[in-house]
């Protein structure tokens, strides 16, 4: 820092906000012929299993947590509920089925949230304009006891390749419930803080923002020195900005006017994401009969992992997919890791692969060079077989076979993003245009432009629907949503989603969504990275660097209201 001749420095905050998804927190607890059965909307349905095993001091072998679609998730129900073990131990002494739905004014007081941050951050450049040194400082709160970390270096690091960067990190304890995992948790805060203090240098030098980002490519990890297994970030921001008719912007903040007196601001911010995987197992049964099984370790939270696992079998095995019977989210199948993380189709597509070879070869041997036309289901009713069934264990790059305890005991078995030799992330580049009324200073997003460094893209349609909907979380982020404090008494006053504000259909105008489409040649067979995480870092930056350049106001603060544009 000591040798940088031009350096910026700034304090961004970002608030407390909850997760509304539209399906609440609900335990389903059935004791029956002495099993315990758990239904419950949960993106960790191995978790649900261990922990309320051990609550009740049952044997795990005679619990069975059921959780085939979540209606939303987003981290909240990635964490034990407060109200399983009640349920279930309610079930065991009634003998009878009980059912609990946890109202939305009471999952703002009980499950957790997005804590509000302070990042404090410092950036010099050199003489030749490139960035050499950053300090960043963060603190969240939290709870008495909470464990939820405040990793906000996880992505910062990985964006431009500068190799001075100290970070240090904080917790702020204090009388409220335990925050926890809320889409791109650590990332979409830091970013929109971060972004910022990127774009406020290259603003003080005299750089166009694109420019300067893309003058700081990275091909390694500065942390560990290990290369990037790819990186097409700078594809990204070429892409998008030619998408988005970045040229044509004005370069002076507020000198883009219509004629009613409307400003008009042009931005861009970036993100990246951890590229996590877990260990899986997976089985598959085709019968003679026509119909199929498949059990894996995933849960559906409304991604689109069912498309993105049926899509997989159907390229590769020729069954009836009519008759194709999914089970995921169901430890009675096989062990459920956590799904988070962006680490579901990471995770599942190596494990189909596996599959899919280790029953082609038992079809062959069967076979034992018999020509048989017809699908595998024919094939199988002319050698009189009326199943055959297949199991395979799948591991990350380096992963240890000791992983697979931890996926069947607690559904944990992650690694990444450093792995034996090499580094690997996903990253986006978000371009905005904002319209900034005269007289109301009411803030409209007519257009984002978004384009994605994930792998390869499996399911084009799924993926793009990703893209649009961590966008619209983002722009909400940016000038809708916080959790507001009663400081009487500490609770929070808009739990509802009358008072909670989110943005609606006239909120949002066009996304458009694009992927480089590049395959990573070292995480997996697929060559997929993750996406639903990194699809709203940045979003939320690029927002308000386009305030910045149509009104010449840098807001340091989420969300951005019309009181700090007046």
């Amino acid at each position: 820092m000591a040798r940088a001749t031009t350096i910026v420095e700034a304090e961004y905050e970002c608030p407390a906000q909850h997760h509304n998804p539209i399906e609440m927190l609900s335990t389903t607890a059935v004791w029956s012929g002495g099993r315990l059965t758990i239904y419950e909307a949960t993106q960790g349905a191995q978790v649900t299993k261990a922990n309320t095993a051990k609550s009740l001091a049952l044997d795990p072998a005679i619990v069975d947590v059921k959780a085939s679609y979540i209606g939303g998730g987003f981290g909240q129900k990635g964490t034990p509920q407060r109200q399983t073990a009640l349920v279930a131990r309610a079930a065991m002494l009634t003998g009878r089925p009980v059912k609990l739905v946890m109202p939305r004014g009471q999952v703002f007081h009980n499950a957790s949230f997005r804590p509000l941050s302070r990042h404090r951050i410092k950036i010099g450049a050199d003489a030749s304009g490139q960035m050499v040194a950053i300090e960043y400082d963060a603190d969240h709160q939290q709870s008495r006891s909470g464990q939820f970390p405040p990793q906000y270096h996880e992505s910062q690091p990985q964006m431009y390749g500068v190799a001075n960067y100290d970070g240090t990190t904080a917790n702020v304890r204090i009388d409220t419930q335990a925050p926890g995992y809320m889409r791109a948790p650590h990332p979409h805060p830091a970013s929109f803080a971060f972004e910022g203090v990127v774009d406020e240098l290259a603003y003080k030098l005299g750089k166009d923002p694109v420019a300067f980002r893309l003058a700081h490519d990275a091909k390694m990890d500065p942390v560990t020195g290990h290369p990037l297994s790819s990186r097409f970030l700078n594809e990204c921001i070429a892409q998008g900005a030619e998408r988005f008719g970045w040229s044509r912007r004005s370069a002076a903040p507020g000198s883009m006017v219509r004629p009613d007196g409307t400003q008009v601001g042009y931005g861009v911010a970036c993100g990246a994401y951890p590229a996590i995987t877990s260990a899986n197992i997976a089985k598959l049964r085709v019968s003679a009969d026509g119909s199929a099984r498949f059990a894996v370790s995933a849960h559906e939270m409304g991604q689109g992992i069912r498309t993105v696992i049926a899509q997989s079998l159907l390229r590769q095995l020729d069954i009836d997919p009519a008759k194709l019977d999914l089970q995921i989210g169901d430890t009675a199948a096989v062990p459920q890791h956590l799904t988070a993380g962006s680490w579901g189709t990471a995770s599942v597509l190596p494990a189909i692969d596996a599959v899919v070879a280790k029953m082609t070869a038992a079809v062959d041997e069967l076979l034992t060079g018999r020509q048989i036309d017809g699908n595998l289901h024919r094939k199988l009713a002319m050698a009189k077989r009326p199943y055959i069934e297949v199991e395979v264990n799948t591991l990350a790059p380096g992963q240890p076979e000791r992983a697979l305890l931890g996926l069947r005991a607690a559904g944990y078995a992650l690694a990444g993003p450093e792995y034996p030799g090499f580094t690997t992330f996903s990253y986006i580049a978000h371009f905005a245009e904002v319209h900034v009324e005269p007289r109301t200073r009411r803030v409209r997003v007519p257009r984002v432009v978004s384009v994605a460094d994930c792998g390869r893209v499996v399911s084009p349609r799924t993926a793009a629907s990703q893209v649009r909907g961590g966008v619209v979380w983002a722009i909400g982020s940016a000038l809708r949503e916080e959790t507001e404090v009663d400081p009487r008494f500490g609770g929070w006053l808009n739990n509802d989603l009358a008072d909670y504000v989110v943005p609606v259909n006239a909120d949002i105008g066009e996304i458009d969504v694009s992927f480089i489409d590049r395959p990573d040649p070292l995480l997996n067979t697929t060559g997929s990275k993750g996406l639903g995480e990194v699809a709203m870092v940045g979003a939320a930056g690029a927002v308000a660097n386009a305030i910045y350049h149509a009104t010449g106001h840098r807001a340091r603060r989420m969300p951005i209201r019309i009181e700090h544009l007046l």
